[in-house]
């Protein structure tokens, strides 16, 4: 059969075949992971507080990430007259295995597949799963370099440790604060009524932590928020979905107004890309039982593509020799 237009092969529309993220091949041999990227679900939602239903969340990440794989080589942006993803290589390496109420089995597996995915010397992009996660993600960077956290959220996460819980949604940027290999904490976006008490804001500062509410970063400006980031760092992104405001993200089980909006969280990135190395990525407490239209979803795969993209732009000698 002859092929139309300029392209041959299945037309293989965004709601035909396999909902891997961006449709990008499947690897289910740990093992033998070589991509630039590696996407891994971790569907655990048990550390919640309030709405659950993140578990769900890698999923509608994933569907919704069709929706910008068309086939086209890379994705062109004509604003910066660039062709972003062009040969980066990405591949779905399915979800770490949860065990239902245990939570430290179920984090360890979340661990062992960022170690895999460090292992095979590509970049990890985790789909949360409520915040908790982080804490197995930031573990398996103990025998790596030392790396400085970027945070996206409408809360601070530093709670130390309530009714003997230490692992949950709202112990995670604490638990990283102790790791010798953390160098320090970015934390943007924090507002309003936040799960974390007066003293925790004072401890995480007085560990490094330099916190900045939507508001604060509006009246700075960018720029200025980049020069705060120490420059030619190794940084992990950790992005919550409700950093955003929850008029284009309620898919989430503790929204909270006065959040960012998309380009505002998508300069900030662009210009981390450039400030230093961007060596980890996790997305954060996407509930789809929440979001009927799924935009939330489809939110967080544009911005996990879009700072992907970005990654490669500005380090192209990251991507591996095919």
């Amino acid at each position: 059969m002859m092929a139309h237009g300029y392209e041959s092969g299945r037309l293989n529309l965004p709601f035909v075949g396999f909902s891997t993220f961006g449709k990008s091949p499947i690897e289910e041999n740990w093992d033998n992971i070589d991509a630039d990227v590696a996407v891994i679900g971790a569907p655990f939602d048990l550390g919640t507080q309030w709405r659950s239903g993140a578990r769900f969340g890698p999923r509608a990440i994933r569907e919704a990430s069709t929706l910008f794989a068309f086939g086209h080589s890379g994705a062109y942006d004509h604003e910066d007259d660039f062709t972003y993803l062009d040969g980066v290589r990405i591949v779905d390496i399915g979800d770490a295995d949860m065990v239902h109420t245990d939570t430290l089995t179920s984090h360890s597996n979340i661990e062992l597949g960022v170690r895999k995915i460090l292992a095979a010397g590509a970049l990890p992009v985790i789909l949360g799963g409520d915040h908790s996660i982080n804490i197995p993600c930031i573990n398996a960077y103990a025998d790596e370099a030392p790396i400085h956290i970027v945070q996206f959220d409408a809360h601070l996460d530093f709670v130390d440790e309530r009714h003997g819980v230490r692992y949950g949604h709202g112990n995670p940027m604490r638990r990283a604060s102790e790791k010798p290999w953390v160098t320090g904490l970015t934390q943007l976006g924090i507002r309003n009524v936040s799960s974390t008490a007066r003293e925790g804001y004072e401890y995480a500062r007085a560990h490094g932590s330099d916190i900045l509410s939507v508001r604060q970063i509006r009246k700075l400006g960018n720029e200025a928020v980049l020069a705060r980031i120490p420059a030619g760092q190794r940084y992990y992104v950790t992005i919550d979905i409700d950093g955003f405001d929850p008029s284009i993200a309620p898919g989430t089980g503790t929204p909270s107004h006065g959040g960012f909006s998309y380009y505002e969280v998508l300069e900030l990135l662009d210009g981390l890309a450039q400030r230093g190395t961007i060596v980890g990525i996790d997305l954060v407490e996407v509930s789809r039982d929440h979001d009927p239209t799924a935009v939330t979803a489809i939110l967080a795969a544009q911005i996990l593509l879009n700072l992907i993209g970005r990654i490669y732009r500005y380090a192209p000698e990251r991507r591996k020799a095919v």
